[in-house]
This record gives structure tokens, sequence and C-alpha cells, in this order.
């Protein structure tokens, strides 16, 4: 089976490597991480399967592109890439701002945010699988 490919966008260097040896040791990944949405939007000609993108996104350069600004410029470009937001922020106003802006998922920085994380691909392809089955049946109609 193919490797996921996946993207990691947070600006906390810290948290971003954490997040990647996360990632390197439970699953088949081949992991890309970015510090800035504008990095992460340069290299989406690498085709990413799934982007987790960090809400704030600003630490390092206080005119950066926010989370959510890096969340529209990818759906302008590619819609069909599902990305999962991870934040600090635990505000429901600011998860379902997100999803109305066709985040796939929203999930708290937490202890349980990899556990979360994990799930979220797991679900992503597993819509992606029904929606395949449903297509293929859609065409034999």
């Amino acid at each position: 089976m193919n490797k996921i490919k996946l993207f990691l966008v947070d600006d906390d260097a810290l948290f971003l490597k954490s997040l990647e040896i996360e990632f390197m040791d439970n699953g088949d990944f081949e992991i890309e991480t970015f510090i800035s949405g504008e990095l992460c939007i340069a290299n989406l000609s690498k085709k990413p399967d799934i982007i987790i993108l960090d809400y704030h996104l600003d630490g390092i350069n206080p005119g950066a592109m926010n989370g959510l600004e890096t969340l529209k410029k990818i759906k302008s470009i590619n819609k069909d890439i599902p990305v999962i937001i991870l934040s600090s922020q635990d505000k429901i106003e600011v998860a379902v701002n997100c999803m109305h802006h066709n985040a796939f998922d929203y999930v708290v920085k937490s202890e349980t945010a990899f556990v979360r994380l994990r799930k979220a691909i797991d679900s992503v392809f597993h819509l992606q699988k029904i929606q395949k089955e449903l297509n293929w049946y859609m065409d034999r109609m």
C-alpha cells in the first residue's frame, strides 16, 4: 500500500517535530512539515493526501497568514484536499467557522490530540472509500 502523504503545518517548531515523530512512529506516512501557511501553499503541487493545519500561524511572523486564511487558500486551489485544523482554541465558534470553510475536522491541542488526529485521518479514508463505491454504483445505473 502507498504511504499517506501528510502535510503538517505549525509555527511551533517543538510541537511540529513532536507531531512528526508521533506520525512516523505510528503509521505509514510520507510527511512534510511547514512552519507557515505560505510554505504549505507553495508546496501543494506535491499533492498531499491530508493537511493538518494549525489555527494560529503568526508566532514567528506576525504578518503571516493564519490557519483560516490558509484553509481558504488551500480550498480555492484544490477543494478536495482534506484539511484538519489543529488548535489550542477550544471555542465552539472557532471550530464552527473552520467547518464552515470546509475543514474536514477540528481538533483541540491536548494530550489526546494525536489519537483524535489518527481517527480523523481514518475517517477521511473511510469516507473516500464510500464515495468511490457510491460513484461506481451510480455510474452503472
